[in-house]
């Protein structure tokens, strides 16, 4: 059994699977020039199944483990239970024991151990499972040694630890563990500390957190710990805690509480030197292992010892090629309003698309906006158009130009093009700078979009190989240059400016609040605003067929359209959802992601929204709800002008009122048209990729037609001309994107890592409420219905939608609520448009909303202040 021994200084980075992510991090930190570790040796993974795989009962209870999920608590425990009782009771082989003892006495017999699990899925780069195994303390004795041998194992089984496995969806089997065997070092001071802010995740900044005695007083809560924070050698914020007892080891064994006495108990547990030298270790072990660490130590006879280190699996990643100056990354994700991680190809799909340079992070994609903030003449229009887009990131970027401790004034000289890019922005916050009011001129850029998008089609289906991928490159040039098309960024600016307008007008002739909300009703040439009653439309033909209802409640087959033609009625729903499809078959939850599937992809999709809406609606409802609208925001209109006339000056106010209210009626629909313009051509490239995707898999290159969707584009037209990929990579892609699925991606995030969080300055919110960005006047009670996938949308009428975030695939739901609630948005963002077009009222930007308001809860939205109170 000697083989199953295995010393710190002969293990490798690779040996995970082999000792666990503890021990491979000890073996590394072993290694590393003035790093000290306590010395020791551990027990492989190999012991821990060769001794357990004769176990048949064991076998059996893993094998009723694997079906439960974590709302099985009391299955959980029980099993958690009996596996552990399992592997503790069991004899251990003699030649196994003769070996520890072998090892133990060559270290010191009589010595005190400290005996650490090291399982096989912690201390990753995306996974750390902190506290989730056994440690055991100054363990004196062979025999006892042997018996926390076994208990670290069955730690491995302990409920949090099957709990962590399931939520992070790990296979039981598949994880393992090791044992370290350390001598035990008898501490004066221990603590932790994190090579990046663990509270702003600003990685220039180390946190560390001492208390006098073992670090299991301070790990374990029992006691208040010094805390320091440290830049560069230099003390930011100093916290000296009243410390009442530490734990200290026995002579006999084991470990003991003790209370310090009072004149100790406000000491400080470092002085100043120790501070700066633990600082400097942790830059070097951060520097060895590439990524910040969390850090465990402790102090003993004025040496550190480091008892173990691994990744803070908790920040936010920043970009792989950074340089070395400073950066303010802006999120691309809430002005989509799609948060969601992005696969390569999406991504890349996305910055050929965009028209100022993406960088990505966390599988998001980011702006650089520091040379915006740095020159003052750029800052004050930065500031002003994010504000109206989003208050929150305004007041983030505003707290961080006050701190004055990270944006450095730049020469006001720029590129033409940044100054040009300037001036246009700058000119469509002067309402006289505006397109002229044409009324034809949407109808002539929509014409536009649809012939390209016609050329497009007819072209590229000639295309073959090589040829696909350039002509795609070629396309999205001229998809980039039609959407910088000043006529319709006019269009836009004018929609936005004459609500801005109207709402400061009448705020200020007629104490009106955000009445623009109100006439901004059921306008034309919404093309997103006109799916949602297009779906209204195909439950009306569907509704006469009680079967088909029945059949489409009941069924999960994803070629259910086929399925129809066997229920009288079928044909012509089926031939209703095709029509749907044809006009808007290209859109689907994040459709910014060309990765994603498209609802002509996976049609089964559109079922729940289907369902809602023939049971919350009678027949004719989409004419209904946007005559009803339409005839709101006329009869609003001729109010608001009545009462104008009765002013003074009274006859040119209302003209000039008129003016812009048409401005807005004939221009605000168009707001929505350019992304659906862009997702529209992304689905022609898609279905273009895919039949290359076909080909490659057939070349033996691809495994998996969805491989391609981890490649970069470059990258795709790489393979097609190569012939060759590398598959570690696209690997090493895919865990990378189940990470990023987990994270929450930062409005505002600096180069060095710190999150930067705004707030919203209200007082007159009452104190537990809510508070958002008002996008859609109005106030509304009702059932909040917290929804994180249109998939589990059951909505019924006048429910209040609660989700992260609503991209143009959401609005087929907004024909049946009457309140939107959400994490993500702005003023113009398109759940906002278009719960002002369907009259409801909306909060977006509300942080956290889906965690602090419960499914089913009963809650006021008031739409024109911009809160939630719960009722």
């Amino acid at each position: 059994m000697e083989s199953h021994i295995i010393e710190f200084d002969t293990l490798k980075p690779t040996d995970s699977m082999i000792v666990g992510g503890k021990a491979t991090n000890l073996g590394q930190l072993i290694h590393i020039n003035g790093i000290n570790v306590p010395s020791g040796f551990c027990i492989a993974t190999t012991a821990f199944k060769q001794i357990i795989q004769a176990n048949t009962t064991l076998g059996e209870l893993l094998d009723q483990l694997a079906s439960l999920t974590n709302n099985d608590h009391q299955q959980i425990r029980q099993l958690s239970t009996a596996i552990r009782m399992q592997i503790t009771t069991m004899p251990l082989p003699a030649a196994f024991q003769a070996a520890i003892r072998h090892r133990v006495a060559q270290l010191g017999a009589t010595k005190g151990y400290a005996i650490r699990s090291s399982a096989t899925t912690e201390d990753s780069p995306t996974a750390s499972f902190a506290g989730q195994h056994d440690t055991y303390l100054n363990i004196v004795g062979e025999a006892a040694i042997l018996e926390q041998i076994k208990c670290c194992w069955a730690s491995l089984f302990s409920e949090r630890a099957i709990s962590y496995r399931i939520n992070n969806k790990l296979d039981h089997r598949s994880g393992s563990i090791a044992v370290i065997v350390q001598t035990m070092i008898v501490a004066q001071v221990a603590g932790t500390m994190f090579t990046a802010d663990p509270i702003t995740a600003n990685r220039t900044i180390v946190s560390i957190e001492a208390s006098f005695g073992l670090g299991e007083a301070l790990v374990s809560g029992r006691v208040n710990a010094d805390t320091y924070r440290i830049q560069n050698g230099k003390q930011l914020a100093t916290t000296i805690a009243t410390k009442q007892l530490a734990i200290y080891p026995l002579a006999t064994g084991g470990t003991q509480e003790q209370p310090i006495v009072a004149e100790q108990q406000g000491q400080a547990a470092l002085n100043d030197a120790q501070i700066q030298q633990l600082e400097q270790i942790g830059r070097t072990i951060e520097r060895h292992f590439g990524q910040p660490q969390d850090i465990e130590w402790c102090l003993a006879d004025d040496v550190f010892f480091i008892l173990q280190s691994r990744p803070i699996t908790t920040l936010y990643p920043l970009p792989d090629d950074q340089d070395q100056h400073k950066h303010i990354y802006l999120s691309v994700g809430h002005q989509q309003m799609m948060t969601d991680a992005m696969k390569p190809l999406g991504l890349s799909i996305w910055q050929l698309t965009a028209g100022r340079p993406m960088i990505h992070a966390g599988g998001r994609l980011f702006v650089d906006i520091i040379e915006d903030l740095a020159a003052p003449a750029r800052r004050s229009v930065m500031l002003d158009v994010l504000g109206q887009s989003d208050p929150l990131i305004k007041s983030a970027l505003t707290t961080l130009i006050e701190r004055n401790d990270f944006i450095s004034a730049i020469p006001p000289e720029l590129p033409s093009s940044s100054l040009d890019s300037i001036k246009s922005i700058a000119a469509s916050l002067d309402f006289q700078a505006t397109v002229e009011h044409n009324p034809t001129l949407v109808a002539e850029l929509i014409n536009q979009s649809e012939q390209a998008l016609a050329r497009l089609n007819q072209t590229i289906v000639t295309k073959s190989g090589a040829a696909v991928s350039e002509y795609i490159r070629e396309d999205l040039q001229q998809l980039k240059q039609h959407l910088a098309n000043p006529q319709s960024f006019g269009v836009i600016m004018t929609a936005m400016n004459a609500a801005t307008w109207i709402n400061q007008r009448m705020l200020e002739w007629l104490g009106e609040i955000n009445v623009a909300d109100t006439l901004a009703q059921s306008v034309s040439n919404n093309i997103t605003s006109a799916m949602g009653l297009a779906l209204l439309d195909v439950a009306d033909v569907i509704r006469p067929y009680p079967a088909i209802i029945t059949y489409l409640t009941a069924t999960n087959n994803a070629a259910f359209l086929d399925e129809l033609l066997q229920f009288e009625g079928g044909e012509a729903v089926r031939t209703a959802i095709m029509r749907f499809l044809e006009t808007y078959g290209m859109r689907c939850t994040g459709e910014i992601d060309i990765t994603r599937p498209r609802w002509s992809e996976k049609p089964i999709t559109l079922i729940p929204i289907l369902l809602n809406n023939l049971k919350s609606f009678e027949y004719g409802a989409s004419q209904q709800k946007f005559e009803h609208g339409r005839q709101t925001a006329l009869a609003k209109e001729q109010e608001l002008l009545e009462r104008l006339q009765q002013l003074p000056d009274g006859k040119q106010k209302a003209a000039a009122t008129k003016r812009v209210i048409d401005l807005l009626r004939n221009f605000i629909g168009y707001r929505e048209y350019p992304k659906y313009h862009i997702v529209s051509r992304y689905f022609v490239y898609k279905q273009a990729l895919q039949k290359v995707a076909a080909e490659l898999v057939q070349a033996k290159v691809l495994h998996e037609p969805t491989d391609l969707d981890y490649l970069t584009f470059d990258e795709v037209c790489s393979a097609i001309n190569s012939k060759r990929l590398d598959y570690d990579r696209i690997n090493q892609r895919k865990a990378a994107y189940s990470y990023y699925q987990k994270l929450t991606p930062p409005r505002v995030m600096t180069s060095e890592g710190e999150i930067i969080t705004g707030s919203y300055q209200r007082d007159q919110i009452p104190t537990g409420t809510l508070v958002g960005l008002p996008v859609s006047a109005g106030v509304i009670e009702g059932r909040a219905r917290v929804i994180l996938t249109i998939e589990a949308a059951e909505l019924e009428a006048g429910d209040i939608l609660v989700t992260p975030f609503t991209d143009p695939s959401w609005t087929p739901l907004f024909v049946a609520i009457k309140g939107l609630v959400t994490e993500v948005g702005g003023l113009m963002t398109h759940g906002a448009v278009i719960a002002r077009e369907y009259g409801l009222a909306a909060v977006v930007g509300v942080e956290h909303a889906t965690k602090l308001i419960q499914d089913g809860q009963r809650i006021r939205v008031d739409g024109t202040v911009g809160s939630i109170e719960m009722l």
